[in-house]
């Protein structure tokens, strides 16, 4: 499914005919990040006429479309190039995603989605097998309130220029640095939606990877890096390999970044979904600021010099972990328990829920954290809660009334289906924070 040039070029002619006028910039030649292309193109992803890019909206169709161009442009192919099991569609990977507070509340709750895919083959003959995968969040809250931070604006428009515009133009930046100078893996580049909803995108493409996850490298992850502030940048993951400190260490001897790092791979953004899956993640992210999740989060805000400091700063890490001749050894890493949200009585289990709207009988998980409760009690990924401490649990919901009704120390039968049969468990929940 890879676009001659003259197909890449209708395509891109159709975006700028739909009113994308950013379609018709031309490729960028400097060989680092482009602060003005960034400046540009966030302005772009986060101006009104998208109205915030909510997953299955016009304006999230309308981002989709607009990532798709860009890759063409780019020289990029699809994912059919690498594809292993499921193709996606040219460059579009679609899927229904399934919204589990709309279920609850008797709402339409399955809505059309897309993550959009580029590859750029690696140029060694043996390691172009392995893969890279580098990805954002493109969707936003739209002009629901769900999950916003400043309800009393109603339907006021969240552009989310830096959550998450800046994110997928840092993927952008450095999709058209490596197209410029290949690694020898070969790299993978995901713009994900249903983020916002609960990590949709990325849980749909590692379910239906069109690369053998077994082969990826490593994946890294940009959600809001459009902030920062005095040199102040945030690296999470950096515990999921061995190599990563070091790595991490000599590249930034170059940008002199003040670095906060943080071991674990699980957290609330798409990285989680490849680290669940065994694979080394880092994601970058340059702080929380008084405009998340609110109406104010627009593109005047975005520091475009600093992010492609980060992007620059990110494409020296990229271009030593998709070029080592060896493979990164993976560290499941033991995560704090005070890390959790707080729920019922403090107890807590370890258990990394699915986020989907299910069929209502059970709660699959996606993960289990290491060295928790949960993992002591031999709970895995892909386990669907059925019953916990005698209390059916049907879905997310009534899986945290269930865990809120016990208390640290408290030991409790946990009921799963696993590959078709009932499976009963013994755990002892710990108290977060401890």
């Amino acid at each position: 499914m890879r676009l001659r040039p003259a197909c890449a070029a209708a395509l891109v002619a159709a975006i700028v005919a739909s009113g994308c006028r950013p379609g018709r910039v031309a490729v960028s030649v400097a060989t680092t990040a482009d602060s003005a292309l960034i400046r540009r193109d966030v302005a772009w992803l986060a101006d009104d006429a998208r109205e915030g890019r909510a997953t299955g909206s016009a304006g999230n169709g309308a981002a989709a479309d607009f990532i798709a161009a860009r890759f063409a442009a780019l020289g990029l192919e699809p994912a059919a190039r690498v594809c292993a099991a499921a193709c996606p569609d040219g460059w579009f990977q679609p899927f229904t995603a399934r919204v589990i507070a709309r279920q609850r509340a008797g709402l339409p709750f399955e809505l059309p989605a897309r993550n959009v895919i580029g590859v750029v083959p690696g140029t060694d003959p043996t390691l172009r097998g392995e893969f890279v995968v580098i990805g954002g969040h493109y969707d936003h809250l739209g002009r629901d309130t769900t999950g916003a931070l400043d309800p009393d604006a109603r339907d006021a428009i969240r552009n989310g220029a830096d959550d998450n515009a800046s994110g997928t133009v840092a993927v952008l930046e450095l999709a058209r640095l490596v197209a410029r100078t290949p690694l020898k893996r070969t790299a993978v580049f995901v713009a994900f939606s249903g983020e916002e909803l609960g990590l949709l995108g990325s849980q749909h493409f590692v379910e239906t990877s069109p690369v053998p996850l077994g082969r990826v490298q490593a994946m890294f992850n940009f959600d809001m890096v459009g902030r920062l502030d005095g040199g102040r940048l945030q690296v999470f993951g950096t515990a999921t390999a061995a190599e990563f400190p070091s790595v991490l260490e000599a590249a930034n001897r170059a940008y002199g970044f003040q670095l906060t790092t943080g071991g674990d791979g699980f957290g609330r953004s798409d990285h989680a979904s490849f680290y669940a899956k065994d694979i080394p993640v880092l994601h970058f992210f340059t702080g929380t600021h008084a405009d998340y999740h609110r109406a104010s989060d627009d593109a005047s805000g975005i520091n475009a010099a600093g992010e492609a400091k980060v992007v620059d700063f990110a494409f020296a890490l990229l271009r030593d972990v998709g070029d080592r001749p060896a493979r990164l050894t993976f560290v499941r890493v033991p995560a704090p328990v005070a890390a959790q949200p707080r729920a019922g009585r403090g107890a807590y289990l370890g258990s990394i829920p699915d986020m989907a709207a299910g069929d209502g009988t059970g709660l699959r998980l996606t993960g289990v954290r290491a060295g928790s409760p949960a993992d002591d009690g031999g709970l895995k990924a892909g386990d669907v809660i059925v019953e916990f401490g005698g209390r059916p649990v049907t879905d997310l919901y009534a899986y945290t009334d269930a865990i809120a009704a016990f208390a640290p120390g408290d030991t409790v039968q946990v009921v799963v289906r696993r590959a078709g049969q009932r499976v009963a468990l013994t755990v002892v929940l710990g108290r977060r924070g401890s």
